[in-house]
Parts: C-alpha cells; sequence; structure tokens
C-alpha cells in the first residue's frame, strides 16, 4: 500500500475517498488520534499517478460541487475516522495552545475583576492611552481584554477559541501571537479615532482571526484551518448593520471593520503565493 496524503479535516478527507470511488480508485483512511489527522492510502499502486493529479485539483478546490456530489452519490455512514468529544477539559487543552488559553485566562480575569469590584480603576488601568500615556505600552493592547457583559465576553471568547486553537495548532504560537498583537493595536487604534479610551473587547482581534483563517482555508485548505463561508457573510451583514444603529451604539463598528481588514491583509500576505498562476514562476 501506499501513503497518499494526511489531513487534517477529516471531511476533507471523506469527500476525496468518496470522489476517488466515484472514479473506481478506492481509497482506504486511517485515523490518528495522537496527531488529531486521518491518512489516505492507496492499495493499487497503478493508480497512484491518477490519484496525484486528482489530488492536486482537489486541494486546489476542495468545495466543488462535484466533491460534494460524488459524497452524495458513493459516501458512506462508514469511516475509519471517529469524531471525538471536545466538549471536554481535557480535550479543550489539547486542542488549545498556550497564547488561546492565556487570552482566554486573562480576559475572564479581567471581566470577573471588573465584575466583582466595580472599580474604574481597572478600566483607567487598562484603557486606550490618553495624553502622556503613550510609553505605557501595555495599554496599546490591553483594551482587548476588557469585556462590559457576559454575552460579551461569551461571544468574543467562544469565537476567539474556534479560531485561535486552530491556527496555534497548525500555524504554530508564534503566529497566532503576531494576529494577536497586530490585530489588537491595529482595532484598538481604529477604534480609538471615534471612542477615545471609551471602549473594550476582544472582537477587533476576533474579526481579524475570522477574515485571516477564512482567506487562509480558501487559498490553502491543505493547512488545516478553516472558517465557515457563513460565518463570513454573518460578520459582513453584522458590520454593516452595526453603522446603521440598527444593533445600538454600543457596537465597536470601527475595531470590528480595522480588525477585518487587517485579517484579511494578513491572510493575504501569508498566502500570497496561492494567487500565482500554475505556470507563472
Amino acid at each position: 500500500m501506499t501513503h497518499v496524503v494526511s489531513f487534517a479535516n477529516p471531511r476533507m478527507a471523506q469527500a476525496f475517498v468518496d470522489y476517488m470511488a466515484s472514479q473506481y480508485i478506492q481509497l482506504e483512511i486511517r485515523s490518528i488520534p495522537q496527531q488529531q489527522q486521518v491518512e489516505l492510502w492507496l492499495n493499487d499502486e497503478q493508480h497512484l499517478e491518477k490519484v496525484r493529479q486528482e489530488l492536486d485539483l482537489f486541494l486546489q478546490d476542495p468545495s466543488n460541487p462535484r466533491y460534494t456530489d460524488a459524497s452524495w452519490q458513493t459516501g458512506t455512514t462508514h469511516t475509519a475516522f471517529k469524531y471525538r468529544n471536545f466538549l471536554t477539559l481535557n480535550s479543550l487543552k489539547q486542542r488549545s495552545g498556550p497564547v488561546t488559553i492565556a487570552v482566554i485566562f486573562i480576559c475572564a480575569a479581567v471581566y470577573l475583576w471588573l465584575s466583582m469590584t466595580q472599580s474604574l480603576n481597572v478600566l483607567s488601568y487598562l484603557a486606550w492611552p490618553r495624553e502622556g500615556q503613550q510609553l505605557e505600552l501595555w495599554r496599546w493592547f490591553s483594551p482587548s481584554f476588557i469585556h462590559f457583559s457576559l454575552s460579551h465576553i461569551g461571544f468574543n471568547l467562544v469565537l476567539w477559541w474556534f479560531l485561535a486553537s486552530q491556527v496555534e495548532r497548525r500555524l504554530g504560537t508564534a503566529k497566532l501571537l503576531t494576529i494577536f498583537l497586530v490585530a489588537a493595536l491595529f482595532s484598538n487604534w481604529g477604534q480609538s479615532l471615534y471612542s477615545g479610551s471609551n471602549f473594550g473587547g476582544l472582537s477587533g482581534v476576533v474579526y481579524a482571526l475570522i477574515g485571516y483563517v477564512w482567506l487562509t482555508g480558501e487559498r490553502q485548505p491543505e493547512k488545516g484551518i478553516t472558517a465557515p463561508r457563513g460565518l463570513m457573510i454573518f460578520v459582513i451583514i453584522w458590520l454593516f448593520l452595526g453603522y446603521f444603529d440598527i444593533l445600538g451604539n454600543d457596537i465597536a463598528n470601527a475595531a470590528h471593520t480595522s480588525g477585518l481588514i487587517i485579517g484579511l491583509l494578513m491572510g493575504l500576505w501569508d498566502n500570497r503565493h496561492s494567487f500565482k498562476h500554475p505556470s507563472s514562476k
């Protein structure tokens, strides 16, 4: 048997297996739980060149209807990969890296501190720098840790964990830390132009991650990170509604817009080679 490819996304693996089955070529899925990925193996080596050619096409456009149609026609509910229950503490730890967990912990700690003390000193110490405070460097990033309600922090942290854990596991801690610092600085600065120092929240960073993960997943799905297209559509609609005050006056529209822009720009830069035509050099 010949190893063909490894996938971090088991659904992508199954889609390719189903498509090759429609071409009368059988692939075997093998699960590797320790690495949270699956491997595809080919029984008959005479089809190896055909499989590799089809794999190149698949990785360029895995959402093409021909693959989903093949799953409906030849797919089966029986697969070697078993989905794990991620709603456990140990599983959440395994799927998260130090930066992902640290940001969740800091946001939760600041929220509890603010809720229990009701002290404005918390906000004044973490707020965006006012005149004369520019050298207090933590202030350029710390507004991202401030949240004003349970729904505010809950929504942001769920999306942060979903997106940041993918980036940290697949692309590394340094990459996630870079995205966080750049997105926090840029989105906080953007919001400060409209709100002064009176704002807070991780949503600017979350919007940056949505843009970055979505674009990377679309351009290079083999990297194993993805954001649903529906989520991208939702955030754009949310931005649109926010600018018309339909959602109230407390929406950090500037932070959201700035975050989404910087996330897409970082995604464009990191995936710049994927935009080149295969025949270009």
